[in-house]
């Protein structure tokens, strides 16, 4: 279910979808570097006004799903029009700063997202572009990014599927709006 916080800035609200903090694995594979599986923490956060902050931390996993060393870090910034065409400014740890420009997709929660403006620091990789696709496909949030270098086309490199994560403090904010239950608990169910 996808909850509107009060406090949400309203033109955000067609991305109240991507709030929360999200954990889950994937795939990378691209040329030159080691193909694994990755774990990944994700979170999109607002504090009333018109962007969502957000972060990522990805880590390679071995073959038992047990972290093994940090993978890649993201953190930026997302807002929305009134047309819906979103616009992020995101920053790299190896170094580069992007500028992603796309649509959220009619009447679905999806988000494709194409980079307008690489700057990357003599320290990071090549990197020329590159392009994501973000959905909430049943309660989850599933994401594939394509990248391109001088050398290599465009093409997938990384991909995850995450789920909402719930602290302590929401189980206890969902069990308080219940209300009462029965005594017996199953009566609740008929």
């Amino acid at each position: 279910m996808i909850e509107i916080p009060s406090d949400l800035h309203p033109d955000l609200v067609p991305l109240a979808f991507l709030l929360g903090n999200w954990a889950g694995a994937g795939v990378a594979d691209f040329p030159g570097a080691e193909q694994c599986n990755f774990g990944q923490e994700v979170s999109f956060s607002h504090d009333g006004r018109d962007f969502l902050e957000y972060t990522s931390h990805t880590w390679v996993l071995d073959s038992e799903g047990k972290k093994v060393k940090p993978l890649e870090s993201e953190s930026g910034y997302w807002r929305i029009d009134k047309e819906r065409k979103v616009e992020v400014v995101m920053v790299r740890d190896q170094g580069v700063i992007e500028i992603w420009y796309g649509e959220l997709a009619d009447k679905k929660p999806q988000i494709d997202l194409v980079t307008d403006a690489v700057a990357r620091t003599a320290a990071s990789g090549p990197y020329s572009g590159g392009k994501r696709l973000y959905g909430y496909v049943k309660s989850d949030l599933m994401w594939v990014g394509e990248k391109a270098t001088p050398e290599v086309e465009l093409r997938p490199y990384m991909s995850a599927h995450l789920k909402k994560v719930v602290t302590p403090e929401e189980v206890e904010a969902m069990a308080k709006s219940l209300g009462d239950l029965p005594d017996d608990g199953i009566a609740f169910f008929k």
